[in-house]
C-alpha cells in the first residue's frame, strides 16, 4: 500500500515537472525581418548598450548638478571636560610699575621702584564654557569653471555617441541574424534535394535487387548503387546535424532560449536573392554608423582640447555661510531664553592659475595629438569603406553571375539524369550510367546551394558596406 502511494506520488511529481518544462517552452515563427527585430530588442549586447545610455544620462545629470547651487548643513555639539587653557601676557605688572614710577614711590632702601627686566611673563587663563553647539548651512554657487562648463556642452555629444553605438551594434546583430537565418533555409532546402536523391537511389537499388533475382543484373551493379546510397545517407545525416546546429545558432543570435521552438516563415529563391539591388550613387560616408561613431569621438576630442585650453582661465564661485553657536554651562540647547550667537557672511572666490610647471600646456598638447590621431582614423576608415564597397559590390555581382550559371547547370544535370534513367528503364542504358549522372546531378545541386549561400552572404556584405542593412 505504502509502496503504491510512493510510486503514484513520484509519477505525479514527474508529470508536474514535465508540465512546468512544457509551459516554459515558447513557440516562435519568424520571417527574417521579424527575427531581426526580435534580436534588436533582446540580444544582450544591445540591451547592455541601452543600459550604458541610461548610465550616460545619469552622468550628464551629475555634471549638470555641479553647475547648480550646492547647499550643505551641519550640526555639531562639543563637551569640554577641561576647558582649554590660554597663556596671556602679563599686562598688569607693567601698568602697576609704570604708575609707581610716575608717582615716585620708593622701596624700603629709598631706591625708586623700577619695572623688572628679563623674559616677558605670562599667566594661564581659561576661556569658554563646557557645552558648545553649532547649527548652520553653507550655500555655494559655481560661477565659472572650465571643465564643468565644457562637460555641460559635451552632454549631447556623449548621448549621440551612445545612440550611434547602439545602431552600430544593431548592424552587427542584423548581419549575424541574416546569415544564420538564410544559412538554415539553404540547408533545409538542400536536405529536401538530398532526401529525394536517397529515395531515387533506394528505388534504383530495389529495382536492381529484383533484376538480380531474375538474372538480368549483376551483383556489381547493386554494390555500386549501395555505395552511392550509403554516401548519400551520410550526407543526409550531416545535413540534419547542420540544420540542428543552425537552429541552435539562430536561437542564440536572436536571443531565444534553446528550449524554445523556432520555425522559419520565409522561403528562399534566386528571385529573393536578386530582389532590391541597391543604387550606390547616393552613398555618403555618414550612412555608415562606424563613421558617425568616429566623428562623434572626434567631437569629444575637440571638446577635450577646449577644456584644457580653458584651464588658463580663472575660476569663480560665490558662497554664503550662516551659522548659529550656543555656549552653555549645561546641554540645554533648546532653552531659547539663552542666546544663540549668529555668524552670517557671504563672499566670492576667484582662483587665478599662474604657473603649474607647464602641466596645462602639456595637457593641451596631448589633447591636440589625440585629436590628430582621431582625424587620421576618420580618413583611414573612409578608405577602408571605399575598399569594402568596391569589394562587396564586385563579390555580389560575381556571386549572382555564378548563381545563374549553377542554376543552369542544375537544370541541365537534372535533364541528363532523367534522360539517362529513362533509357535505363527502357533497357537502352546501364545502371552505371544512371549512377554517374546521379553523381553529376548531386554535384550540381551542391554547387547550386553553395552558390546561393555565397550570393546571400555577398548580398548581406554589400548591404552592410552601404550602411543600409
Amino acid at each position: 500500500m505504502i509502496t503504491g502511494r510512493i510510486i503514484r506520488t513520484g509519477l505525479l511529481i514527474a508529470l508536474l515537472i514535465q508540465g512546468m518544462g512544457l509551459a516554459a517552452q515558447k513557440k516562435y515563427a519568424f520571417t527574417v525581418n521579424e527575427a531581426v527585430q526580435y534580436a534588436v530588442q533582446n540580444v544582450t549586447e544591445i540591451r547592455n548598450l541601452k543600459v550604458d545610455r541610461k548610465i550616460q544620462v545619469a552622468k550628464n545629470n551629475e555634471i549638470k548638478g555641479q553647475a547648480m547651487p550646492q547647499i550643505n548643513g551641519a550640526i555639531s555639539t562639543t563637551r569640554f571636560f577641561e576647558i582649554p587653557v590660554t597663556l596671556l601676557p602679563d599686562f598688569v605688572s607693567p601698568s602697576v610699575y609704570r604708575v609707581l614710577e610716575t608717582e615716585g614711590v620708593k622701596d624700603g632702601s629709598g631706591n625708586p621702584i623700577a619695572s623688572p627686566t628679563g623674559e616677558p611673563q605670562f599667566f594661564p587663563a581659561q576661556f569658554g564654557v563646557p557645552w558648545q553647539a553649532s547649527v548652520g548651512f553653507t550655500f555655494q554657487q559655481l560661477l565659472f569653471q572650465p571643465d564643468v562648463f565644457v562637460g555641460l556642452q559635451a552632454r549631447s555629444v556623449a548621448l549621440k555617441y551612445a545612440d550611434i553605438s547602439i545602431k552600430s551594434m544593431e548592424d552587427s546583430v542584423k548581419s549575424s541574424v541574416y546569415r544564420a537565418y538564410y544559412g538554415v533555409l539553404i540547408a533545409e532546402k538542400r536536405k529536401v534535394f538530398v532526401d529525394d536523391a536517397v529515395k531515387r537511389l533506394e528505388k534504383l537499388s530495389s529495382d536492381q535487387q529484383q533484376l538480380f533475382k531474375n538474372g538480368f543484373a549483376e551483383r556489381l551493379d547493386i554494390d555500386r548503387t549501395e555505395v552511392s546510397l550509403n554516401n548519400l545517407r551520410s550526407s543526409q545525416l550531416q545535413l540534419s546535424n547542420l540544420i540542428y546546429i543552425g537552429y541552435a545558432s539562430l536561437k542564440y543570435t536572436v536571443g531565444l532560449s534553446q528550449a524554445d521552438t523556432l520555425k522559419l516563415a520565409d522561403t528562399l529563391s534566386i528571385a529573393v536573392v536578386k530582389k532590391d539591388i541597391l543604387d550606390t550613387t547616393g552613398f555618403k560616408y555618414t550612412d555608415r554608423n562606424e563613421i558617425q561613431l568616429l566623428n562623434t569621438v572626434k567631437e569629444l576630442k575637440e571638446l577635450d582640447l577646449k577644456r584644457y585650453k580653458l584651464a588658463y582661465v580663472p575660476t569663480a564661485s560665490a558662497f554664503w555661510n550662516f551659522n548659529g553657536n550656543a555656549l552653555r554651562q549645561s546641554p540645554d540647547y533648546l532653552n531659547f531664553n539663552e542666546p544663540w550667537f549668529i555668524t552670517n557672511y557671504a563672499g566670492l572666490n576667484i582662483n587665478v592659475p599662474i604657473f603649474d610647471g607647464f602641466q596645462r600646456s602639456n595637457r593641451v598638447k596631448q589633447a591636440r595629438y589625440e585629436l590628430e590621431k582621431t582625424t587620421n582614423n576618420v580618413e583611414n576608415l573612409q578608405r577602408v569603406i571605399d575598399f569594402q564597397r568596391e569589394a562587396a559590390y564586385n563579390q555580389f555581382k560575381n556571386a549572382i553571375t555564378n548563381l545563374d550559371v549553377q542554376e543552369r547547370n542544375l537544370a541541365l544535370a537534372e535533364k541528363v539524369y532523367y534522360t539517362t534513367k529513362k533509357k535505363y528503364e527502357q533497357g537502352l542504358g546501364s545502371s552505371f550510367d544512371v549512377l554517374q549522372t546521379e553523381g553529376s546531378f548531386e554535384e550540381a545541386q551542391s554547387n547550386y546551394f553553395q552558390a546561393m549561400y555565397d550570393a546571400v552572404i555577398a548580398k548581406i556584405s554589400y548591404y552592410r558596406s552601404l550602411g543600409r542593412l
